[in-house]
């Protein structure tokens, strides 16, 4: 599944890709990753359901402009345009990391309709973030001047601790190859360099005013973001349902990735019927 379309949005250039027919399900990542770690799975739905991938603005192949801001509110309102301009009516939204809070925003701010929601390992509500992550948010402009193959070296090891297993040395190259270069290496400190806690905060205070489908998954190894904070997520919203996935960390799609399609299209099922 190729991300061959692109979207104008504000001075951006967001890269999308469809696929497939029937129900709509949008899939969300996170941070550091791209729509490269959901792909399998919208592959593997697409027999069933037409499943759309997008790289947020700063991250995977979209453009990753400096004079841009990265933060939560402004990859909430880029993720309402881009469903307006799919013409979406009540999709299944599937959310990981930092697409957590995205999806999160664009439902409960900008009140955009979903069918039901799925949230993996997500970055939704406080605290949130690796004591590498704080690290670079205290000190985004020196690590941006580290030399290419320190930079490298840092964002392997910080991607790698993000796993249970042992990453594949192609899934790994995969995963950092977007924030090399000139304009990937500033791009990934400026995206943590715009993290702001007090999103988490807005969303957390509207969670009761979610009444669709919500199922949370968590992997048990995840070393970045607590189980206990997916339990507080889960709790905090009418309905919803928590599942554990045994030994897996935050990357959960490559620790678990038959667990988790299980998971996928058990849901989708269910809310689809």
């Amino acid at each position: 599944m190729d991300l061959g379309e692109t979207f104008s949005w504000e001075g951006r250039r967001i890269v999308w890709g469809r696929a497939g027919s029937g129900p709509a399900v949008v899939f969300c990542h996170g941070t550091p990753w791209s729509s490269l770690l959901w792909r399998p799975f919208a592959e593997a739905l697409s027999a069933d359901y037409t499943v759309y991938l997008w790289d947020m603005p700063g991250y995977g192949r979209s453009s990753k402009d400096p004079g841009h801001p990265v933060d939560f509110g402004v990859q909430a309102d880029a993720f309402t345009a881009l469903l307006a301009h799919w013409g979406l009516d009540r999709p299944h939204v599937v959310a990981h990391d930092y697409g957590g809070a995205v999806s999160l925003r664009a439902h409960l701010v900008h009140e955009v309709p979903y069918a039901s929601l799925l949230m993996a390992d997500v970055v939704a509500i406080p605290p949130s973030g690796s004591p590498f992550f704080r690290l670079v948010k205290q000190h985004p402009d020196v690590l941006t001047q580290v030399p290419p193959y320190i930079h490298e070296a840092l964002v392997r090891a910080y991607i790698s601790n993000a796993a249970y297993r042992q990453l594949r040395e192609d899934d790994l190259a995969a995963l950092v190859a977007p924030w090399l270069g000139d304009d990937g290496q500033p791009a990934f400190y400026r995206q943590i360099a715009a993290y702001d806690e007090r999103y988490l905060a807005e969303n957390e205070a509207l969670l009761d005013r979610i009444d669709i489908p919500v199922s949370v998954l968590w992997g048990t190894e995840d070393a970045w973001i607590p189980v206990a904070t997916g339990e507080r997520l889960a709790a905090g919203i009418r309905g919803a349902t928590f599942t554990l996935v045994d030994d897996a960390g935050h990357l959960i799609q490559l620790d678990a990735p038959v667990a988790l399609a299980t998971a996928l299209r058990s849901w989708l099922t269910g809310v689809s019927s």
